[in-house]
């Protein structure tokens, strides 16, 4: 909010009891912050005025798209999926084909969730690095590699970062699988057995706690990443309407479509 000028309001002299003069209501911001209940006034979120007169949050901008992306370990590959729905909030479906995952090397992937304009310009900035890597080394990278780059490139940016929160599914040159995930500023979560990411993350998390099992082969794998995804998905009206896995094993990758609930 807009303060007059000079003035630090952690040094407001008690004396002063008219928020007024701290807050003068010529200012739009400043007016409907004065008339906000008092509960409200110090929570940092944007509010929406609604048709009774009262303030109501808005969901942030990581929940504006809507997305579900989960990455599981099996025994000698490692599977990726994610939906497809492209919509805003809960209001709108635009479509149902969005690309959430794309293919870095011959085995590694990476999943983007997040604010969909960001994961654009974010999966085109990670082509021309990964471009640029291979012209240079003449070799690709490594799925590790590819996750600290990503964690370096979502740092550099953390005062005006990417709205999105990556994950990263490949296998190394010794054929380990390798999973991680990330916030929008670029701490990495590494994992043994499943990463998640997106506005489903607690459903996601739920239904992978109990549906993992340690030593699983591709089609088991694709199975089970099958149920995790459509299991989480129908219980978040921001995500679904179908998906996407991605089974990378040493000698493929195997890409299958899923078709889940449109309603």
């Amino acid at each position: 909010f807009w303060l007059k000028p000079g003035l630090n309001i952690a040094r407001v002299p008690k004396k002063i009891t008219n928020q007024s003069e701290v807050f003068p209501t010529s200012f739009p911001l400043a007016a409907t912050y004065l008339q906000l209940p008092a509960s409200h006034r110090n929570t940092p979120r944007c509010f929406k005025k609604s048709n009774n007169n009262t303030f109501n949050r808005m969901s942030g901008i990581m929940e504006y798209n809507g997305s579900a992306i989960v990455a599981m370990v099996g025994d000698g590959c490692v599977g990726i999926a994610s939906d497809t729905r492209y919509g805003i909030r809960q209001l709108q479906t635009v479509s149902c084909n969005r690309q959430k995952m794309f293919k870095m090397t011959d085995q590694c992937y990476v999943g983007l969730s997040g604010l969909a304009t960001d994961v654009q310009t974010f999966s085109q900035l990670l082509n021309f690095r990964l471009k640029l890597f291979s012209l240079k080394e003449e070799r690709q990278m490594q799925p590790k590699t590819v996750g600290n780059m990503i964690a370096s490139m979502l740092y550099e940016r953390r005062f005006g970062p990417w709205f999105t929160e990556p994950v990263v599914a490949g296998l190394d040159k010794d054929k380990q699988p390798f999973v991680c995930s990330f916030d929008f500023i670029g701490a990495m979560s590494k994992s043994p057995d499943f990463v998640v990411a997106g506005s489903t993350t607690e459903q996601l998390y739920g239904v992978c706690e109990s549906f993992f099992r340690p030593g699983m082969n591709k089609d088991e794998l694709f199975e089970t990443l099958s149920q995790c995804l459509l299991s989480a998905a129908d219980r978040d009206c921001l995500a679904g309407w179908g998906g996407v896995v991605h089974i990378i094993t040493p000698d493929e990758i195997i890409t299958k479509t899923l078709k889940g609930r449109m309603d």
